[in-house]
């Protein structure tokens, strides 16, 4: 299915066109019926002879209500763009041109009303200023039909020509996300809330579960109808109805996007291809304040041009769009940006969530080029090198593919080395994507600290897993899985809770081995009661923990292992006959004092070994 959005300036004949081809007057407004003038979108829906059925969006022509024509234009397959024959191009024709000329809306029609009002040759006069008009725009071609909807002269032709236009169309493609922007929403009694839109990029079911993304809330489909007509599915670019539970009228909006849950975040930065109309009453400079519509949204922003201190008229650009209210859309999708009174230009989002850019960045200006005209693999490798690791669903959005298109594209990559996977194999589940060039430079960071580390504390054994884990500048899933992918290639090897390079090994001197010798023979001269001045420096005496010669119990109690190893046996030997055993007990049984029999206690308590009751401990 199709939609067919109508266009042209005020009193031109749109509303009456529309009734005359589908018997349906889109004008649904009281004052709209009481002026004569549409105020708003309007909805009606047409079979044409192939059978195909179309939807048709009708928009106000008025200057005053552009913002409501924005609102519908943006899900359309093709323009109905409306010139009376007896007035010809007028300046809302040239706007709504304009407009359609940015949404890079391609296929098109132009239906010159009013025929029965004028003679022939001035007809031929029109004709040829609208070709004029259209030419240098993507309607440049579009096909002209003289018609009267009151005489019906050339209604069949219209029809016969939406027919034949649509027949070259495209279907909508479906990534698997739907997309209902909303640009009505209402309440029938005994239903509830009712929201309509264009659908786009996936399917709806009743039954689904749906969020509205800028409301942040969450709702479940309970009826779905095209044309009046109820729905078990609603395909993409088909104009539906969805009647919502969970959710009241109030807090739904124009502007927010019905979608399924867990994917689509808002946004208030966007990073876009810029063009200025070539009617521009002025340059457009850094930093301006504008409008922003897309979809069916309307926002203030402020438009901070990357390449340029102002763009001028016909001209296009980089630019970020800084939104005071946060916008549901994703790349590619197309925008417009207005002053209050005119249409300045518009373009399309290259980056749905952008960071904050340096101007004049070559770098960056590069990485945009990349994002807007790349390949699909292009796109995958810049956004894994500019967000860093992520899952295949997300990196399916963040470049506006489908999971099918995106999952293809790893796969070939990953064959070919330009992606690594940290994880399960693959680009499935919960696996995180890379670049190889990004994983090189996180090898080589991992190398270069472990390096540091390792000379800096010759006689530790590692670096702590956190600390490196917190070098790398990963979020903490994805840092565990690197460290697991490092160990696995060997580039690392970890041990409990530390990491070191393969090759490094802890040199003790001479003299530093004669004085852990003597300090092993001091702990063995009283090994119950060992002494606790001037232990050797921690890093030397973790020389001797690594080595298994000694066990510290406590920051100043440091057992020899053969003593800590017969204290051990007894207490379990006690344990197990006896049932329990207190501090006193094992001060008693040893020999030695208080304060050697609690820190021994508290370390088998801390591994696990036994547990405090009251004043006794028992086997755990």
């Amino acid at each position: 299915m199709f939609v067919i959005g109508t266009a042209g300036h005020v009193d031109h004949g749109k509303s009456t066109l529309v009734k005359a081809l589908t018997g349906i007057d889109p004008d649904r407004l009281r004052e709209e019926k009481e002026r004569g003038m549409t105020i708003d979108l309007g909805f009606a829906w047409l079979r044409l002879p192939s059978g195909r059925e179309v939807s048709i969006v009708d928009v106000p022509g008025h200057e005053r209500f552009i913002k409501n024509m924005l609102a519908g234009v943006g899900g359309i397959d093709m323009a109905l763009l409306v010139i009376a024959a007896d007035e010809s191009v007028m300046p809302q024709t040239r706007e709504h041109l304009a407009i359609l000329d940015i949404l890079q809306v391609k296929r098109g029609i132009v239906a010159l009303t009013k025929r029965d009002l004028v003679e022939v040759d001035w007809l031929e006069l029109v004709a040829a200023e609208v070709e004029e008009t259209l030419a240098g725009t993507t309607l440049q071609g579009s096909p002209i039909v003289p018609v009267s909807s009151f005489t019906r002269e050339g209604l069949p032709d219209l029809v016969a020509t939406m027919d034949r236009v649509l027949s070259e169309a495209t279907p909508r493609r479906d990534t698997g996300r739907p997309r209902l922007p909303i640009d009505r929403s209402f309440v029938i009694t005994g239903f509830g809330s009712v929201v309509t839109g264009t659908l786009t990029d996936g399917s709806l079911h009743t039954g689904q579960e749906v969020e509205l993304v800028l409301a942040r809330k969450g709702a479940r489909i309970r009826g779905l109808q095209t044309h009046r007509k109820s729905e078990e599915v609603a395909l993409p670019g088909t104009r539906t109805a969805v009647n919502l539970a969970g959710v009241s009228h109030e807090e739904i909006r124009r502007g927010d996007v019905l979608t399924i849950p867990g994917w689509l975040k808002p946004t208030d930065a966007l990073d876009v291809r810029l063009r200025l109309v070539a009617d521009a009453p002025r340059p457009l400079r850094h930093n301006a304040a504008v409008t922003f519509h897309t979809g069916a949204s309307e926002s203030i922003a402020r438009v901070r041009l990357l390449d340029r201190e102002q763009l001028m008229a016909g001209e296009t650009g980089w630019a970020q769009v800084r939104l005071e209210e946060p916008v549901a859309v994703v790349k590619g999708d197309y925008f417009v940006i207005r002053s209050p009174d005119t249409t300045l230009g518009g373009g399309n989002v290259v980056d749905a969530h952008a960071r904050r850019h340096r101007r004049f960045h070559a770098p960056t200006l590069s990485r945009l080029e990349v994002l807007e005209g790349g390949s699909g693999a292009d796109l995958l490798a810049e956004a894994l090198d500019t967000w860093g690791p992520m899952p295949l669903p997300a990196l399916a959005q963040r470049t506006n593919l489908s999971l099918d298109e995106a999952r293809s594209l790893a796969q070939a990559l990953l064959e070919r080395g330009a992606l690594v996977s940290l994880g399960a194999d693959g680009p499935q589940g919960e696996a995180l994507l890379l670049t190889a060039s990004l994983w090189t430079q996180m090898t080589e960071r991992a190398m270069a600290a472990l390096s540091a580390y390792h000379r800096q504390f010759p006689l530790r054994q590692g670096m702590p897993r956190e600390e490196l884990r917190s070098k790398l500048g990963l979020a903490g899933g994805a840092s565990a899985l690197a460290l697991e992918r490092l160990a696995h290639e060997g580039i690392l090897v970890e041990r409990e809770a530390s990491v070191r390079l393969p090759e490094h090994e802890i040199a003790v001197t001479p003299e530093q081995r004669r004085r852990l010798d003597d300090y092993v023979r001091l702990l063995g001269s009283e090994p119950f009661s060992p002494p606790t001045a001037e232990p050797p420096e921690p890093d030397l005496l973790n020389v001797l923990v690594e080595e298994g010669k000694v066990v510290k119990v406590s920051d100043s109690v440091v057992f020899s292992a053969t003593a800590y190893q017969e204290m051990v046996d007894r207490i379990l030997a006690h344990l197990t006959a006896e049932g329990k055993i207190t501090v006193a007990q094992v001060r008693d049984t040893f020999g030695t004092s208080r304060k050697y029999a609690l820190a021994l206690m508290e370390h088998l308590d801390q591994r696990r070994i036994t547990r405090r009751v009251g004043d006794d401990r028992v086997l755990r």
